[in-house]
């Protein structure tokens, strides 16, 4: 079963929409075709509440259905976006439009299965993508500067960004705040290392209770990111903070 989000504006449920609907057991949640559907609904693939594919109602007002395609692409979706459509629909589409895949309102459960089934896996098969750095439900977009957690978008600055991303592209290894300093900003930054720990506060603050620990403290040397922020030390401190209070050898940095 797969979990599907239907973006329209009409009031009808989804199979109504989307006929074949009623007669597959995925499950469906239906929201407002509108710029912020995606963060209000929470979609993504990871969460309590996943998303596989997503549905955009296109049965009428096509040109303003194409544009909000085109908007919900460049948010850097993680799964497949599908246009519903008429058969008289079919002829406006373009390859402008940023989609994966159609379904037409007519067609039957099994095609509509294939195809949702088809446009899952192909989102599978690519997930590898070169510009993007996983770990685990962190994915960091080198190439949009957008980071998810879960599928949630982070409100990241950009040395925040920089440093999130340098610190997952080097998974366990530990560096010292010099050595993030010099990394991340640079060697004609003139400020003081007391900055990597503000940026690293505000990074833990944004991550959230669940997810801080990514960033681990190493005590009296600096940071890392921790892999599985499910493993943590023993220190009852480290665990409500989110750090970890191990030491292993510092590595160098690379040049």
């Amino acid at each position: 079963m797969s979990h599907l989000l239907l973006l329209t504006n009409s009031n009808e449920p989804s199979d109504h929409v989307l006929p074949a609907l009623g007669l597959l057991l995925h499950s469906v949640r239906v929201a407002p075709a509108e710029a912020g559907a995606l963060l209000s609904t929470g979609a993504d693939r990871s969460s309590s509440m996943p998303v596989d594919a997503i549905l955009v109602d296109a049965r009428t007002d096509l040109a303003t259905v194409r544009n909000f395609c085109r908007l919900l692409d460049t948010t850097g979706l993680d799964c497949p976006l599908l246009a519903v459509l008429t058969e008289g629909g079919v002829a406006a589409l373009t390859p402008d439009w940023q989609i994966d895949d159609f379904l037409l309102t007519s067609a039957g459960p099994a095609e509509v299965e294939a195809r949702l089934r088809l446009a899952i896996g192909q989102a599978d098969s690519g997930a590898d993508d070169p510009d993007e750095i996983r770990r685990g439900d962190l994915v960091i977009d080198e190439a949009t500067y957008i980071a998810r957690l879960r599928g949630r978008i982070l409100d990241l600055t950009f040395k925040e960004f920089e440093l999130l991303k340098f610190l997952a592209q080097h998974p366990g290894r530990v560096f010292t705040r010099a050595q993030l300093l010099q990394e991340v900003w640079g060697y004609d930054y003139f400020g003081g290392t007391r900055t990597i720990d503000v940026h690293v506060r505000r990074l833990r603050a944004k991550l959230g209770s669940e997810y801080e620990s990514l960033i681990g403290t190493v005590r009296n040397v600096g940071y890392r990111f921790v892999p599985d922020p499910a493993t943590k030390a023993a220190d009852p401190s480290a665990q409500r903070d989110g750090r970890t209070e191990d030491s292993p050898h510092t590595a160098p940095a690379s040049g």
